[in-house]
């Protein structure tokens, strides 16, 4: 893979009851600032804060299929940390001496490390939540920053087409332990 592209990363400490609402909060705000298309906002609200989202049936199976793949490998394993990677590609000419096609080159990729911790007083739970609001407003910002910064806006390549919602491939992986799960 080549390294010369922009990779961010989000790391996110949750608890069993805020997992599948903050990893689909933060996967469509990253959808919502990297689409192309004519994007259909949604809002997704967790722990009072205000997410964007995106509301387009594939990118909601798309994200919802790897939250899964997530909670399933994280709540069926010993492991309790895990890994979702969201890549944009784009897709160029291979030119190779036998074969003419395409291959998929990375313009950008986004890291989000998620670790489950259960707090086990209110005290510590009220704690937990507003460490995480916090978390997903910095992580917020993050995306917003990035998004809008020259560094950015310089990542997308030159869009050639406008079919659909984005005119270049989208690879989520997940990962528990190490281990792709999704």
């Amino acid at each position: 893979m080549n390294a010369t592209h922009p990779t961010i990363t989000i790391d996110l400490v949750l608890d069993r009851h805020t997992t599948k609402d903050v990893l689909r909060a933060v996967l469509h705000a990253i959808l919502f600032h990297r689409l192309f298309g004519t994007v259909k906002p949604q809002i997704f609200e967790v722990l009072d804060v205000t997410m964007p989202g995106v509301d387009d049936e594939e990118m909601k199976q798309l994200v919802e299929d790897k939250v899964e793949a997530f909670w399933k490998g994280v709540e069926g394993g010993v492991n309790k940390r895990g890994q979702i990677t969201l890549t944009f590609s784009e897709k160029r000419p291979r030119k190779t001496w036998f074969i003419m096609g395409e291959e998929e080159i990375p313009w950008e990729q986004w890291i989000i490390n998620a670790e489950i911790r259960q707090p086990t007083t209110e005290k510590d739970r009220q704690k937990f939540n507003a460490d995480l609001a916090s978390t997903l407003t910095k992580s917020l910002q993050t995306m917003l920053t990035h998004a809008s910064s020259e560094r950015g806006r310089s990542a997308v390549p030159l869009i050639t087409n406008n079919l659909g919602m984005s005119p270049f491939p989208i690879k989520m992986t997940v990962k528990v332990g190490g281990v792709e799960v999704g």
